[in-house]
């Protein structure tokens, strides 16, 4: 699979890792996705590795730790080694110090039972009781001491990204990334200055909800009664309407028609897009909730689209963006 480096770092990451909110079980997660059960969370990483992803993306907040837990049991019970695979983690700040990121550091490397924290995140800019800055530099005293081989962020803006990356600079460290939502349906990135900064400041964009939450696989649009099924947390923040299905008909039309031309998925289709759109700059995390799912989107780490198509996808979300408007 097409690898892309992380940040300014040496890592090599597949430019489709796994993004693992699914094994939650508790919390918000759990209220997304539903449940899942160890033997599926192991069949499913099995079957990423098997396609060749070689990182996986977690968080505290999923879970209280659970999915951390999840993952690196089913890690050990496939038998993959520390340090064989990157596991990305996340910090919450809500109601929290910067203190907080040294204190709880000990329960991620718990939770992640002997596997080392490749990067470590701050989830969101929002709700800690300590600025930005001081959170920063409580990361950097990890990453200087060892106890995480890199520092992130996540849904920050442009501003806060140079913010991060100049605190960071200042202790003869980078800034590896920054995690934000990106799909052919969610291109502020490319009006909001994130991703000029990404590139100018060398920080890797993770692109999470690339498939908006599945609506991109056009399952729903083939099926319109799945929406009656979907959790509704997740049907209300993902817009899961017969409206939405209607205004986005268009751009999962073009998405078949590129999937036709190659034998792919639509799916694979829009991940491709990602890829090909913001080049070495981004890598995305989708979700699997099935192995089935996990074949498929690691198989779309090796589909090349045409720039004449990628161009026509493009538009085609440009035309149903302006008929929300």
């Amino acid at each position: 699979m097409l690898t892309r480096r992380l940040g300014r770092t040496d890592r090599e990451l597949t430019a489709i890792g796994l993004g693992c909110m699914q094994f939650s079980n508790t919390g918000a997660g759990a209220r997304f996705y539903g449940a899942t059960a160890q033997d599926a969370a192991t069949a499913i990483v099995r079957t990423a590795l098997d396609g060749g992803v070689n990182w996986f993306d977690t968080a505290e907040m999923y879970g209280g730790g659970h999915s951390e837990r999840a993952l690196t049991t089913a890690l050990r019970e496939l038998g993959v080694k520390p340090g064989e695979v990157a596991i990305a983690t996340k910090w919450p700040p809500l109601m929290r110090t910067a203190r907080s990121i040294g204190a709880t550091i000990g329960d991620r490397l718990d939770a992640l039972q002997g596997h080392p924290v490749d990067l470590h995140q701050i989830h969101m800019p929002w709700g800690s009781l300590s600025p930005i800055g001081a959170q920063v530099k409580a990361m950097a005293r990890l990453q200087l001491d060892g106890k995480v081989g890199a520092v992130g962020v996540s849904n920050f803006s442009a501003a806060q990204m140079r913010r991060a990356a100049a605190v960071l600079e200042a202790e003869g460290l980078s800034l590896a990334s920054n995690q934000i939502q990106m799909s052919l349906l969610h291109r502020n990135a490319e009006r909001d200055g994130v991703l000029a900064a990404a590139r100018d400041l060398g920080v890797t964009l993770i692109a999470f909800s690339p498939l908006r939450s599945g609506l991109l696989t056009g399952k729903f649009h083939d099926e319109p009664e799945r929406l009656a099924r979907v959790l509704p947390i997740r049907r209300i923040l993902g817009g899961f309407t017969a409206k939405a299905l209607e205004r986005t008909r268009p751009l999962i039309d073009e998405l078949a028609a590129v999937a036709a031309a190659h034998g792919a998925t639509r799916g694979q289709v829009a991940l491709a897009w990602l890829l090909t759109r913001y080049g070495d700059t981004v890598v995305a995390i989708p979700g699997a909730s099935r192995p089935e799912q996990a074949a498929e989107l690691a198989a779309a780490g090796d589909l090349r689209l045409s720039e004449r198509e990628a161009a026509a996808l493009a538009q085609r979300s440009l035309a149903v963006a302006r008929r929300t408007r």
